[in-house]
């Protein structure tokens, strides 16, 4: 069976997991954790892509990530290739560390920019592992407040500003829909999630998806959730605000 292809992202930015194999821990030690962001520091400097947030986890990595000079294909082989020889050297052990491919989702707009920005940082309080993102030490949350160069702070910061930033990583939202599924095979395609939303709502663009009144636009959008489409797919294809995707009321 061919390896499905990966959606382009129009921004050149995804969101990216990497995850242990079969689930496994990955991090056992400050060492690990250190030496993965020095060889992700060493990859940005030859490969010139910009890091928007990283939050590494026990057994595995989500990154926002928004390609340079090197496509994004490129950029993980380099980071996957010397962090594993590494790995492998300190442990006494031979073979991948990383299941598969890297995992990745495109990021077309800043509303689903700034959910996954918070996603990223809110994993460790999801897990239940802190209470706080500031809490945390192995993800960029912290970065946004001191900023080291490492971390490219300026897009979100343009977009929201430091006080909305932390205002929103203070407001827990738990948003499942921004994982990366670990079988593909079980997230309906674009060109699905498009079929889909034709023969549920009769709107066959995107001008007639808004002309429909607000009310029917939340139902509708309810209902499509329902169906399996992701909230990134109801905003591509109907054209529709976060909120109205997420199916909920005006404030």
């Amino acid at each position: 069976m061919s390896r499905q292809k990966r959606v382009k992202s129009e921004t050149g930015i995804y969101h990216v997991m990497l995850r242990g194999i079969n689930k496994q821990q990955v991090f056992y030690d400050n060492d690990d954790y250190n030496m993965f962001l020095t060889v992700l520091s060493r990859c940005k400097t030859i490969s010139g892509f910009r890091l928007h947030a990283y939050c590494l986890m026990r057994n595995h990595v989500h990154l926002l990530i928004q390609e340079g000079e090197e496509p994004i294909d490129l950029i993980f082989k380099r980071l996957g290739d010397a962090f594993v020889y590494w790995y492998n050297i300190k442990y006494e052990r031979t073979g991948a560390v990383f299941q598969g491919r890297y995992k990745s989702l495109p990021v077309n707009d800043d509303a689903y920019f700034i959910s996954v920005l918070r996603y990223i940082h809110q994993n460790p309080i999801n897990a239940g592992i802190v209470k706080r993102c500031s809490d945390y030490t192995f993800s960029s949350y912290n970065d946004y407040f001191k900023g080291n160069g490492f971390v490219s702070t300026g897009f979100a910061l343009e977009l929201i500003g430091i006080n909305e930033f932390k205002r929103i990583h203070e407001e827990i939202c738990a948003d499942k829909h921004l994982d990366i599924n670990d079988n593909a095979a079980m997230r309906i395609s674009d060109n699905e999630a498009r079929r889909i939303i034709e023969l549920r709502t009769n709107c066959r663009s995107l001008e007639e998806y808004q002309a429909l009144p607000r009310e029917t636009q939340i139902e509708y959008a309810k209902y499509l959730r329902k169906e399996g489409l992701s909230i990134r797919q109801i905003i591509l294809f109907t054209g529709v605000s976060q909120r109205i995707a997420e199916g909920r009321s005006a404030e």
